[in-house]
């Protein structure tokens, strides 16, 4: 019987490993642009008590080159300096410019009200979105994101910055983005048709074609999905409009969270709409916790030698994607090392996001409450 199960945990630990390294060939850097007269977009921030962000995160927007840009802010009802730090900046560079988000009208949750709101404002054709703690790491990074979607023949396109991490809890969690992405998602499916099944969007930097959004009803179409973009990643797929992920690594940063109460809270909210869904909850936990903690469990037990060496070899596997993104993706080896403990937090964060939906207790971000959508 523990033979039997070992053999499980091991396929069950195989199985991401094998999709993760055909995964990394497909998740490739944004190319070169291609050779134009000048590519043009708006970049939209929507922002809400964002002071310690959003000086640095347009400073790093203004250095990019090669790219006829406007940097749009929507302040969302900051209680500290955050329009202030805007008109600044915009009193100096006049690609910025504040605006002033309306009030939030029900069945709406605060971002995606914003950036329905910022769509509008934009005079380019090609949206970007972008949190106000993402930093532009390259000059160029705009504009092949620009040309990536004008010519990549997609309606929208989105990937993981290069997420820098401080506290152990960040270390342990944040990493966790690329593992369950790559591990989980045959992007090779994902391009071949529109299935909703298969959309998946970061929503730190976000592109998208302004036409596509606004006939589709942009985020209009998503008002009260907590991880607004891969709701409206999903809601354009089902228009049969194709989407598509890059590698931001080397062109995008960000540090999303800061304590572990943060970092808690951050992955929560996104829960009821992700891994801690009452869809995937049960599958989730089996498959990741089989796959990625009870190898290493097994190893500490007295086992048969056989079902050490399955053991062994399903606690390599569930290392092994982890090993080429701290390489790849620049993370911190201590979520390496650690990794099995990162699943089992990760696996706690989303029993109790679901716990807490079944209670109809509401997730609180940025000062506002929201409830699991429907």
């Amino acid at each position: 019987m523990v033979v039997f199960l070992a053999i499980i945990c091991c396929l069950l630990a195989l199985i991401p490993a094998v999709l993760f390294i055909q995964n990394l060939s497909l998740y490739a850097p944004l190319p070169n642009a291609e050779n134009k007269t000048t590519a043009r977009c708006s970049v939209l921030i929507p922002t809400r008590n964002e002071e310690r962000n959003i000086g640095d995160a347009l400073r790093s927007i203004l250095h990019s080159t090669g790219i006829d840009l406007e940097v749009i802010v929507l302040d969302d009802g900051s209680s500290d300096s955050t329009a202030e730090i805007v008109r600044s900046i915009g009193s100096t560079d006049s690609r910025v410019r504040l605006e002033t988000a309306l009030p939030l009208p029900s069945g709406w949750c605060g971002k995606n009200f914003a950036c329905q709101q910022l769509a509008s404002l934009a005079s380019h054709s090609t949206l970007i979105y972008m949190d106000a703690d993402v930093r532009v790491s390259r000059p160029d990074s705009l504009v092949r994101l620009t040309s990536f979607l004008e010519l990549g023949g997609v309606a929208l396109a989105s990937g993981v910055p290069r997420e820098i991490t401080g506290g152990l809890m960040e270390k342990l969690i944040i990493p966790l983005i690329h593992f369950v992405l790559l591990g989980f998602l045959p992007l090779r499916l994902m391009r071949s048709g529109t299935d909703p099944g298969f959309a998946a969007a970061c929503g730190q930097i976000l592109a998208v074609k302004k036409e596509i959004y606004l006939t589709t009803g942009g985020h209009g179409a998503v008002p009260d999905r907590i991880h607004d973009a891969v709701a409206l990643t999903r809601h354009l797929r089902a228009q049969g409009f194709t989407t598509d992920l890059f590698d931001a690594t080397e062109f995008f940063s960000c540090r999303m969270y800061e304590t572990p109460l943060d970092v808690w809270n951050g992955f929560a909210k996104n829960a009821h709409e992700g891994l801690g869904s009452r869809q995937l909850i049960l599958p989730a936990t089996a498959i990741l916790f089989c796959g990625q903690v009870l190898p290493f469990i097994f190893l500490l037990t007295p086992f048969s030698v056989t079902a050490k060496l399955l053991s062994f070899a399903g606690a390599a596997l569930a290392l092994l994607p982890r090993i080429l993104a701290a390489i790849r993706f620049q993370q911190s080896w201590v979520g390496v090392v650690l990794h099995p403990f990162a699943i089992v937090i990760l696996l706690a964060i989303q029993w109790s996001a679901w716990l807490g939906a079944r209670q109809n207790r509401s997730s609180v971000w940025k000062g506002r409450s929201y409830s699991a959508a429907p």
